[in-house]
């Protein structure tokens, strides 16, 4: 996956609501990749946005009195204040009713049309008013829309609208997956599309008429482009499509994240309309589980607590280091309030947090809070050398790989092993005897190195914790600018003073 750039994208967010805790789960898990690859050294580009467009923001709109575009206005303030509070540092926002979206937008669809892939007929059949979606007789659940999600009356609907023949790119498709096994991940969501695609495609609706808040058709402005091409197009807008020198640089992109539930739009009509467009697909799609709590996912509709109050009472680190260590990436996660808290006072606090303080008095009570020089190392110190390089490279391959859990384990067994080698060594007991000073200088620098290593490694994840705790040994700079050769190529230096300061993980108490 590695290479000199890197474009990572996450789903563009309905903005009926404000975001929460399952919105920022997509959002924080790119935010950490896109970390991971900067550290690497790579250009990465992080998009992420909002689908401003449809029936159910104008309806919301309506609702609230105001307009559909004041209330997108004030939607996008409320996800973006939530981004800054959850340390999100993404490189472009895309809204589709910016200029630069809808303009892409037009230029596609003519694309797609003067190519004959794109006709005017009559659609007749079952309509989600909810979903603003078309099933067909089959999908329908006694009478209700299949989506879990929803669940709604559907209702028979006979409209006009403009068709793209995604049943033509049916075979393409899964001669594709053939060649591609990586292509969608995991390997259960590459399954599910496999045996969709193999059951059939119908031509697809992509317009809408009488849709008055959308991208209206040009020469046939009773009839707005529809959501699989108005939202879908964003990951190419975004980046200039057709001619602009960030298209060139970026595309394909490298991960397309999504949820589950909006697998089948991307990982088939997605890649329909790259074909039909003669464009590269994406490397990977990766869709991720849900959030659930007793079993049922956690959403807007299901009471879903403020992301702002969560970030209050726990931080945003604490959010980002449970949602990446609590479940494996892709399958669904259990998420509870007592978890995270528990998690967080145990490795964080009591593992991560307590290893930084007590090495750091020892440095001031022995060494006047400087780094010592180190001295002759013995077998012990060999192994915990060994044991930081073996997981370090670990830590690299099951991170690229969106192995997040197995990542962070692979670290979190280095933390374990700097305690274990702390409790083995005894500095404190050493430090009674003047003769033991060469002694307690090695087993010093080597505890002060270890922690350096994981707070670099650890960055990604809780980059205002690790940035705190970089500081508190003395180091200068952001971690923003660290590479990861400086792991191996730049340790510790003897005589640095370290800064000891307030627990960097306070204990955190269920209200």
């Amino acid at each position: 996956m590695n290479k000199e750039f890197f474009y990572l994208t996450t789903p563009i967010y309905y903005p009926n609501a404000a975001p929460h805790i399952g919105t920022a789960y997509t959002t924080i898990v790119a935010d950490c990749l896109t970390r991971f690859q900067r550290l690497l050294g790579v250009k990465a580009y992080f998009l992420t946005g909002t689908d401003e467009h449809g029936q159910k923001i104008e309806k919301a709109a309506a609702e609230k009195g105001i307009t559909p575009q004041a209330h997108v206005d004030e939607m996008f303030s409320a996800f973006k204040q939530v981004w800054e509070r959850l340390e999100i540092a993404n490189d472009d926002f895309i809204r589709t009713t910016e200029e630069r979206h809808e303009t892409g937008v037009v230029k596609i669809f003519q694309q797609l049309k003067d190519r004959g892939l794109i006709f005017k007929d009559t659609y007749e059949g079952w309509y989600c008013v909810a979903d603003e979606t078309f099933w067909t007789q089959a999908q329908v659940v006694e009478g209700k829309c299949p989506n879990p999600e929803c669940g709604r009356e559907v209702v028979w609907m006979k409209e006009e609208g403009y068709f793209f023949k995604l049943s033509r790119f049916q075979n393409k498709l899964l001669e594709y997956l053939d060649q591609h096994p990586d292509f969608i991940q995991p390997q259960s969501r590459f399954n599910e599309t496999y045996s969709f695609i193999k059951r059939g495609l119908q031509d697809l609706c992509v317009s809408r008429k009488g849709l008055k808040w959308g991208v209206p058709i040009p020469g046939d402005e009773e009839h707005s482009i529809y959501v699989w091409i108005d939202a879908l197009s964003n990951y190419l807008t975004a980046i200039g499509y057709p001619d602009r020198e960030n298209y060139l640089r970026y595309w394909p992109a490298d991960v397309q994240l999504v949820g589950k539930d909006i697998l089948r739009f991307h990982a088939i009509i997605w890649p329909a309309l790259l074909m039909a467009l003669e464009l590269p697909l994406p490397k990977i799609i990766y869709a991720h589980g849900w959030i659930v709590s007793r079993g049922e996912k956690i959403s807007k509709s299901r009471g879903a607590r403020n992301i702002n109050e969560m970030i209050k009472d726990f931080s945003a680190d604490a959010i980002r280091y449970f949602l990446l260590k609590q479940a494996p990436f892709g399958q669904d996660m259990e998420y509870s309030e007592e978890a995270l808290v528990d998690r967080y006072n145990k490795e964080l606090g009591n593992e991560l947090g307590n290893l930084l303080n007590r090495t750091l008095t020892m440095l001031e009570n022995y060494f006047g809070g400087l780094v010592p020089e180190k001295q002759t190392a013995t077998e012990l110190e060999t192994q915990l050398e060994n044991l930081e390089f073996k997981n370090r490279e670990l830590y690299r391959e099951h991170f690229s790989a969106l192995r997040f859990r197995e990542a962070l384990a692979a670290l979190w067994e280095i933390v374990v092993e700097l305690n274990t080698y702390a409790e083995k060594t005894s500095p404190w007991k050493l430090a009674k005897d003047p003769s033991n000073r060469e002694r307690l200088q090695t087993i010093l620098y080597s505890l002060s190195e270890g922690i350096r290593q994981v707070v670099v490694m650890v960055y990604p994840i809780i980059p205002v914790s690790a940035q705190k705790m970089w500081e508190q040994l003395g180091m200068e700079g952001s971690l923003e600018q660290l590479r990861w050769e400086a792991l191996s190529a730049d340790p510790l230096k003897a005589g640095k003073p370290v800064k000891k300061g307030m627990p960097v993980f306070p204990r955190l108490e269920i209200a």
